[in-house]
């Protein structure tokens, strides 16, 4: 009885919650209905009021030149549809919304997955992806991301499809797209890429119009995603062949189209290449609609000043390479190696040449190979496992494919012959023995490959890395012709990788922004500088010391070359590739590290010139102007290490390993006894190749047993040996080393030096003066005396009879008691002393 009761007040209190569940559904449903129906269709006509008062602009590093303003100058024409062409409308539905003739505005599968996935992430980010949505979203709405609101866009869409025809939304559509910059709607779309109506565009300049609007900054054909634009043509052009569009025969026809832009309308633009660049990151950092419309202000790094300069000077030169090398463009540029701020960005000579392609910015290009002007980073590797500037390697002819032999010829008839490898240098000379500092200094190929070698290819590849180049990433790509510039970088990223070595080897990566604002003046972001030490200081010193070095360089460039500013310290390399397709220079000052680049888009050849000729005047006559506005600044010298105990071929001795001591006098073997100065250091002339000394991975360490383990060894050794040969070099043994001992410097043959005056024990007044007397004798005669007051040197006397005379008051050190030593030395440096004692009276001490 207790149990039904109980079955029944439940089965009671269920049907009140069902029925309150309905009540509040139908009260839910009702308020819902009710706030669908208050929803109006908004004004068309307030979009572009709305788009140019939250307009984002962008400015220098002052903020006060204004680079670029998104909505100034807007440019939109409307046009009815019957005046736009077939491919382009198929194109658009195509790619955008292949259903758009079937739907009621919006697809009931993409709202139900839009709502579980915003119910999931809580991110509201997901949408319908109609035509018809996309006109109430970019047209209608405002871009705040809140369930209202896309309730809201739903419910347009819907309401749109009931007013309005398919043709009308998509012409709405068409008009009012963002197809980049200032172009809105098709028609100027249309006139500003293909100078033609809408109406007269073909099939592959359809495809390409139709590519834009969903990410206009990414894809445009004027910026650096040129390659990516090209794929989603190619997709555009998929859907249309799939949905029947098109046929087969048009599609391929398409595909084969070769289609040219017309040059990019200035829209009161400055630093083109650079605000294309900027506005690229701003878009996927904040997305497309928060910079057409969010009114952001953008404070770059960007100087205008030096930027209008660098323009200038980018223009004049490649117009004048252009006839002298068949070099048609250039880039350059600038950043202060402290912060990393990129101060110059010169993307071409021309932005606006539609001809020369000229809003490629190919300082941001990573397909560019460097030449030599990637051998600092291989040099600063070598340094830091232990090289030193001074270490000698053999520029020889020199096979380095150890699957040939040293006349490069296969080992077995599986080797390939051009798999061989006896590379050449610039001016096809070779020097025999040279240090690094001058191989790097002049740019001298063999020693770079073989420095290479010693430093290792994947340690270099890390300093690379570290210091900047980030597109050298596999290291399985490269072999030795890494340091000849085989690997691919950017203008960019080496620019920044060599404003290390000025900043004494602290990384301040590249930037471009100091401060993003809304349109409430709330800070989105600031610069503030992460500086990483990313290489030791000495290291960075020696390269520096090596590239601003005039006289190591003189020999290849000449003393007044264009890498030479008089009075400056200025560190700088030059680079070539292979078959002369680029030419570079990058140097630097300890606040400024300028590159600069010379050659063609299409990868073919300029005129057998190095960069020497092409790039540096340039360069030079940048630099020139940036020096004139810095202060006279330094570069911190090396302090000089003491290399005793370093094995001779660190230390710029090629002929052998085995050192002794000669006294130069005697002409015998030097004792303790044998004066520093007059000690000669000889080696026996044992000549070999460095591997032949050193273990590659430790230099410092002991010399090799079995040198001939090492795979380069036999290879490097037989073009030494032929050297020595062709020389005639008479090598040396153990028993050419002399027998004797250094005859001249004993304790027997010392001179006697005796001070007869003052004697030991005498009293004087502080400021009277005390005459020194000096007798001396030996088996050699005198050749000059020095004078001390308690161990401080007071000067010396080289005359005969060698008195001297001095003023204790006058004497810093001077105490009651003192010591006065005289050290004679006699015409062979034996030498020989004598002290006495003195005493000052009436002086405070």
């Amino acid at each position: 009885m207790v149990g039904r009761k109980k079955r029944k007040r439940k089965a009671h209190f269920i049907k009140n919650m069902l029925l309150a569940f309905v009540s509040l559904g139908f009260v839910t449903t009702g308020i819902f209905a009710l706030w669908i129906a208050t929803i109006k269709i908004p004004d068309f006509d307030s979009f572009n009021e709305r788009r140019v008062a939250q307009s984002t602009k962008i400015y220098d590093r002052t903020g006060e030149v204004l680079l670029y303003d998104i909505h100034e100058n807007t440019k939109r024409t409307i046009v009815p549809f019957n005046e736009i062409s077939r491919f382009m409308k198929n194109a658009t539905v195509a790619i955008e919304d292949a259903e758009f003739y079937e739907h009621k505005g919006v697809k009931p599968k993409a709202f139900l997955r839009a709502t579980l996935v915003n119910l999931g992430t809580l991110t509201y980010s997901q949408g319908g992806s109609t035509i018809t949505q996309q006109v109430v979203k970019n047209i209608l709405l405002t871009p705040e991301k809140k369930i209202s609101r896309k309730l809201k866009e739903w419910v347009l869409s819907i309401k749109l499809e009931r007013v309005l025809s398919k043709e009308e939304i998509l012409t709405l559509y068409l008009n009012e797209s963002p197809y980049g910059g200032n172009i809105y709607g098709i028609e100027e779309a249309s006139l500003a890429f293909f100078g033609k109506s809408a109406r007269d565009l073909t099939l592959s300049e359809s495809a390409y119009i139709a590519s834009l609007p969903q990410a206009p900054t990414y894809y445009s054909p004027y910026g650096n995603n040129r390659d990516m634009l090209e794929k989603r043509k190619n997709l555009v052009l998929q859907r249309m062949r799939e949905l029947g569009f098109i046929s087969q025969d048009e599609y391929i026809a398409a595909l084969d189209n070769k289609i040219e832009f017309l040059p990019q309308d200035p829209y009161g633009i400055k630093a083109p290449h650079f605000v294309v660049w900027v506005r690229e990151y701003l878009v996927e950092k904040y997305g497309e609609k928060a910079v057409q419309e969010g009114g952001l202000k953008v404070i770059t790094t960007l100087d205008y000043k030096l930027q209008q300069k660098a323009e200038e000077i980018v223009k004049k030169f490649a117009d004048e390479n252009e006839e002298k090398f068949n070099a048609k463009n250039a880039g350059m540029v600038g950043i202060d190696p402290q912060t990393g701020q990129i101060l110059v960005m010169v993307g071409s000579r021309d932005y606006f040449s539609a001809e020369n392609e000229g809003n490629f910015n190919v300082t941001l290009a990573a397909n560019r190979q460097p030449g030599s002007a990637f051998k600092p980073f291989v040099y600063a590797t070598a340094f830091m496992r232990g090289y030193t500037p001074e270490t000698v390697v053999f520029d020889l002819q020199t096979q380095f494919q150890t699957t040939c032999d040293s006349e490069g010829k296969p080992l077995s008839s599986e080797v390939d012959p051009r798999d061989c490898y006896m590379p050449s240098n610039y001016d096809n000379l070779f020097r025999g023995p040279v240090m690094l500092r001058d191989a790097l200094a002049q740019s001298i190929n063999i020693p770079a490959i073989k420095t290479l070698y010693l430093a290792g290819l994947r340690d270099s590849l890390e300093t690379a890395q570290k210091m900047g180049i980030t597109s050298l990433s596999d290291p399985n790509r490269y072999g030795l012709t890494l340091v000849l510039g085989g690997g691919e970088v950017s203008l960019l990223d080496i620019t920044s990788a060599y404003s290390v070595f000025a900043n004494k080897g602290v990384r301040n990566a590249y930037e471009k922004i100091l401060r993003v604002e809304n349109k409430s003046g709330t800070v989105l972001e600031e610069f503030s500088p992460v500086p990483r030490r990313v290489i030791p200081e000495r290291i960075a010193l020696q390269i520096t010391d090596i590239l601003s070095d005039n006289v190591a360089r003189a020999p290849a460039f000449g003393e007044r070359s264009p890498l030479y500013f008089e009075g400056r310290d200025v560190a700088a390399k030059t680079g070539t590739t292979n078959e002369y397709r680029d030419a570079w220079i990058i140097g630097y000052t300890p606040s400024f590290a300028l590159g600069a680049w010379a050659g063609n888009n299409d990868n073919s050849s300029m005129e057998k010139k190095v960069a020497g000729f092409v790039v540096a005047p340039m360069w030079n006559t940048f630099m020139q102007e940036i020096l004139r506005d810095l202060p006279e600044e330094k570069f911190t010298r090396l302090k000089k290490i003491d290399e005793v105990g370093l094995k001779p071929v660190l230390r710029g001795i090629w002929q052998g390993n085995e050192l002794y001591f000669v006294d130069s006098i005697s002409g015998k073997l030097a004792t303790e006894r044998t004066p520093k100065e007059l000690k000669e250091e000889h080696v026996l002339t044992q000549v070999h190749t460095i591997l032949r000394w050193i273990d590659k991975k430790d230099p410092r360490g002991p010399i090799p047993e079995q040198p001939e383990n090492d795979s380069q060894f036999d290879l490097w050794e037989s073009s030494v040996r032929k050297w020595v040969e062709n020389r005639n070099i008479k090598e040396e043994a153990a028993g050419d080393i002399p027998k004797e001992y250094d005859d001249v410097h004993t304790e027997k043959l010392s001179p006697k030096v005796v001070v007869v005056s003052p004697a030991t024990g005498r009293v004087f007044d502080g400021n009277s003066k005390i005459a020194v007397v000096i007798e001396g004798r030996g088996a050699f005669p005198l050749s000059r005396v020095d004078f001390f007051v308690n161990e401080v040197f007071l000067g010396t006397s080289k005359t005969p009879p060698f008195n001297f005379a001095f003023v204790p008051s006058e004497v810093g050190n001077i105490k009651e008691t003192n010591q006065l030593k005289a050290v004679g030395y006699d015409s062979v440096l034996n030498k020989g002393s004598s002290v006495v004692i003195f005493k000052i009276k009436n002086t405070p001490f």
